[in-house]
């Protein structure tokens, strides 16, 4: 059976929770694979695996349990070698660069924040900051809301404005919180968030970090900042597979 892995860790430090399991139904218990000082956080691999929001849980569960007392190198879901010895053979050969990093994250946590504006107070900002915008309104709401044309023009300079604003407001988000991180990854774009950034902390500072965030949105109540963490730092691992 092939072997499924969750991470690298330090061999020496690494201790699992009894009873740990990870993916599959039912759930695979949980082992190290160690060489080389270093240990691999392992499962038996289940046939015809997909990412089901289950097995994902799982991977998360797994990782943030065999980082408690030791960073962890994440794997991406899905990670597999064919055998435990395979995984032996990896451990070996790039042992060196993974005890490099390991030393970097050690202590670190990863926060990712996400920026969307609350949407009715945005539009209070934007018209208070735009003397044409509040000039067109009103001049729509004399005309009786104004022509087709005139709205259509009104509403495409609402949204220029929105824009706008969101890559203003990205800057000052970014502008405030990287320094008071280690290190700081975009994340994917959506359509869901006008920013997504990682940040990489020393787990002391990470109150500090999460405070400035309500502030933030204190001083700036068109802001929605969601954040979640404290996570493995995925986004600060540079390999991940062998």
């Amino acid at each position: 059976m092939s072997t499924y892995v969750y991470g690298i860790t330090d061999g020496e430090r690494t201790r699992l929770p009894e009873g740990l399991t990870g993916i599959g139904e039912p759930p695979r218990p949980v082992r190290l694979v160690t060489d080389s000082g270093l240990a691999a956080v392992v499962s038996d691999c289940p046939e015809g695996l997909r990412p089901k929001r289950r097995d994902l849980l799982a991977h998360q569960q797994v990782l943030s349990e065999a980082g408690r007392k030791s960073a962890v190198l994440p794997m991406r879901f899905g990670s597999v070698c064919d055998s435990d010895d395979d995984v032996v053979q990896v451990l070996s050969r790039y042992a060196e660069r993974y005890r490099s990093t390991l030393e970097r994250l050690s202590g670190r946590v990863e926060y990712n924040v996400k920026a969307v504006h609350h949407e009715e107070t945005v539009l209070h900002v934007v018209l208070a900051e735009n003397a044409e915008l509040r000039a067109l309104a009103e001049a729509n709401r004399r005309a009786g809301g104004g022509t087709y044309e005139d709205r259509l023009r009104f509403g495409e300079m609402v949204a220029e404005a929105v824009r706008s604003r969101e890559a203003w407001d990205a800057d000052l988000v970014r502008d405030t919180l990287e320094p008071l991180a280690e290190g700081c990854r975009t994340g994917p774009e959506s359509g869901g968030w006008f920013l997504s950034l990682s940040f990489l902390v020393a787990e002391p500072a990470a109150e500090v970090l999460l405070t400035t965030v309500e502030r933030l949105c204190r001083a700036h109540p068109q802001l929605d900042l969601k954040v979640t963490g404290p996570l493995p730092p995925y986004s600060f691992v540079d390999f991940v597979d062998s």
